[in-house]
């Protein structure tokens, strides 16, 4: 299995401090953005302690294994932000999202919380694999308002699980087969709320995975970006 990655992440033009986190670790197929829940305790040590336990994985197992192993992984950070959370108050939350993606055996397995999305670029073709867990998305579900109005509405950054929301962390979970060139994007909203798939995908179609991620953040900043941005962008090569 060969992957090519590249993983970038900005403060914006706007925040004073970075909230969001990366990971990149082709060596062993695992990659990951958190995004720090802004306006509560330490969103940036939220987003910090997700990945570097993700950093402190082993190189061993792979496959399913491995996303047991995730899994555990971030609930046990769960367990961890909640208890720092109450020790500062009973009101107190620190959370982040986060967007892992897994690949082996030919399959992509993506497990995300929050509103950290994961999308797959194939044949010109631009999918978002993940669910944006959030007030929008529950809205959009229901038909209450339609999917364009989403980005626009005021309650637009109000997610509806985190990292450190509740005690037992739920975690969305999709997995696909792989085709050799498919590109993978993970991203904070920062991005996706800056840009629209159909600003994206000519970008991640367009270049390799280093100056893909670059042009991202470029674009980004260029709409302003009001909000940390951060990306990771994996090419699957088979």
């Amino acid at each position: 299995m060969v992957c090519r990655s590249a993983a970038r992440t900005h403060v914006g033009t706007v925040r004073r401090r970075n909230e969001d986190a990366v990971l990149e670790r082709a060596e062993i197929a695992l990659w990951a953005v958190a995004d720090g829940a802004g306006g509560h305790e330490r969103g940036d040590y939220a987003s910090g302690r997700i990945i570097a336990a993700l950093r402190e994985l082993g190189a061993a197992p792979s496959g399913l294994p491995r996303i047991g192993e995730v899994k555990r992984c971030l609930a046990q950070v769960n367990s961890e932000l909640r208890a720092k959370a109450a020790a500062i108050g009973s009101n107190a939350l620190i959370g982040s999202t986060v967007a892992v993606l897994l690949i082996f055996d030919g399959e992509s397995c993506c497990l995300w919380a929050g509103d950290s999305r994961l999308y797959r670029m194939r044949a010109g073709r631009l999918l978002q694999l993940s669910r944006d867990q959030s007030h929008v998305q529950d809205l959009v579900d229901r038909g209450e308002i339609a999917p364009e109005a989403a980005a626009s509405h005021p309650l637009a950054n109000i997610v509806t699980n985190l990292v450190g929301a509740f005690d037992q962390l739920i975690l969305e979970e999709r997995r696909d087969r792989l085709e050799p060139g498919d590109v993978l994007l993970l991203c904070s909203d920062g991005l996706s709320s800056a840009l629209g798939p159909e600003e994206i995908a000519p970008i991640l179609a367009g270049a390799p995975v280093a100056a893909a991620a670059d042009r991202l953040i470029e674009r980004a900043l260029d709409q302003g970006a009001r909000d940390n941005v951060s990306v990771v962008v994996v090419e699957y090569a088979g």
